[in-house]
């Protein structure tokens, strides 16, 4: 916030802070948000066959955020429109970060990406991700990485490293049901992940080609704001979003939590979750 020491990052999560009606409030009272989301909605258009706007404001359209090729594209115009309005209160980023999917909404906000390019993306991955319905799920355990090497079947992978003690796992269902009556019989705190796919796991191997495609055509410039990478845990210059970054940002670990420690011993000490 203005007035206080070191820098600020924009946080962008992945997929699970959706809600009915999310932005809807904003886009009768911000204009700066109204005509974000109103240039996403273009943005897409080509590329899906719903409508933003009703998604956004009626119940009717909230229902299809049950989707993941709805609800991807809608929380990045969202995260993305959320970013504009903090900008244009005076609140302007020294950093961003993204978790899975977020980073798409990322390398926009970073200037890495142009709005067509980021929709395209976003809209044409989230439709690939629809043929591994049903196939997986996914987990949140508390416990370290370290502390599950014993426990995790083959089928299971670590998706992501939120936090000191927090992993998200994704494998098979039936797999990561057995994982997690193990984890309570150990008395190990988990969560099921409202999904019905493993995304971070061997499982996007089948549908690579589609996830490439996603990003054909797409001319990722250098960043005007500094992005840290989730995929590395690095700073990232823009230029290397290509689709193999997009690929192994939706197949290999996210390292959130290694990357949000390299920003804090970088000087950034003030986080904004851009998120509804």
């Amino acid at each position: 916030m203005p007035g206080q020491s070191g820098k600020t990052v924009f946080v962008f999560p992945g997929q699970g802070s959706q809600w009915p009606g999310m932005g809807a409030d904003l886009m009768t009272t911000s204009p700066v948000f109204r005509d974000h989301i109103l240039a996403c909605e273009q943005a897409l258009a080509p590329h899906v066959d719903w409508s933003l706007t009703d998604v956004l404001t009626t119940p009717e359209g909230a229902t299809s955020l049950e989707r993941v090729d709805v609800v991807q594209p809608a929380l990045f115009a969202v995260m993305t429109g959320l970013a504009r309005l903090w900008q244009s209160l005076g609140i302007e980023p020294d950093a961003v970060i993204g978790h899975s999917q977020g980073e798409i909404a990322a390398a926009y906000s970073a200037g890495a990406l142009t709005l067509n390019d980021a929709a395209q993306l976003v809209a044409l991955r989230s439709k690939a991700l629809t043929a591994l319905a049903g196939t997986g799920t996914m987990a949140a355990i508390h416990a370290t990485p370290g502390n599950l090497d014993d426990l995790l079947p083959d089928t299971v992978t670590v998706a992501a490293v939120n936090g000191p003690a927090t992993t998200i796992v994704a494998g098979p269902d039936d797999a990561i049901t057995a994982l997690l009556d193990d984890c309570e019989q150990r008395q190990i705190k988990t969560r099921r992940i409202e999904v019905d796919y493993a995304s971070h796991s061997p499982a996007i191997d089948t549908i690579a080609d589609h996830i490439t495609t996603a990003a054909t055509g797409i001319q990722p410039q250098p960043t005007s704001t500094a992005m840290y990478s989730t995929v590395t845990g690095q700073p990232i210059n823009g230029t290397e979003l290509n689709s193999r970054y997009w690929y192994d940002n939706i197949r290999n670990t996210v390292h959130f939590h290694p990357t949000i420690t390299h920003l804090a011993t970088n000087g950034h000490t003030t986080y904004i979750e851009t998120s509804p």
